[in-house]
């Protein structure tokens, strides 16, 4: 990703809206009785775009912002974002992305890794929350709600930060045979 300074606020924009989405939204709905999480994945589509150092930076800065509104111990939330948007990232520049699933996939799988980080977070601070299998249901749900959230957050990401991705490798284009009549 080429980062000007147009891109720069287009990214703390997504962010902040991110974050505040979750906050005032996403944290008051309940499918299954269970509010979705959508932030993780905001943090993996950011790092499949941008790369390790997008992906860390972003997951930093959003899990920071959250801990400062939330009124919670500061780190815990900025840290677990931040491996989750620099694993995304690495997977970026590690492999291709083949399959219009893989996006959504990661977003699953990572948020899976995001909730239990919070959780393992919590339990080293000794922050009191009640354990019980209610849990494990409902990281799953955050997870699966990740996966269908990620589709939306993809396309609307890629779609706002178009101009700063970098083109992809010509031979995953398909190149036509050029005619030429006589």
């Amino acid at each position: 990703m080429i980062l000007t300074p147009n891109i720069l606020a287009r990214l703390v924009a997504i962010l902040v809206g991110g974050v505040i989405l979750q906050l005032t939204f996403f944290s008051r709905v309940a499918l299954f009785h269970v509010s979705p999480d959508l932030l993780p994945a905001l943090v993996v589509v950011l790092g499949l775009l941008g790369g390790s150092l997008t992906g860390a930076v972003c997951g930093f800065s959003a899990g920071f912002l959250l801990d400062c509104l939330l009124i919670v111990p500061l780190g815990g939330g900025s840290l677990v974002l931040l491996a989750v948007g620099y694993l995304a990232g690495l997977f970026r520049e590690r492999f291709e992305i083949h399959s219009p699933l893989v996006p959504p996939l990661l977003c699953m799988g990572l948020t899976l890794f995001a909730e239990l980080g919070f959780g393992a977070v919590e339990l080293m601070l000794g922050l009191d929350a009640p354990v019980s299998t209610l849990v494990i249901r409902d990281i799953l749900l955050k997870s699966i709600f990740a996966f269908f959230g990620g589709w939306a957050i993809y396309v609307g990401a890629r779609r706002a930060l178009r101009p700063a991705l970098v083109e992809e490798p010509m031979a995953r284009r398909r190149r036509r045979p050029s005619w030429s009549g006589a």
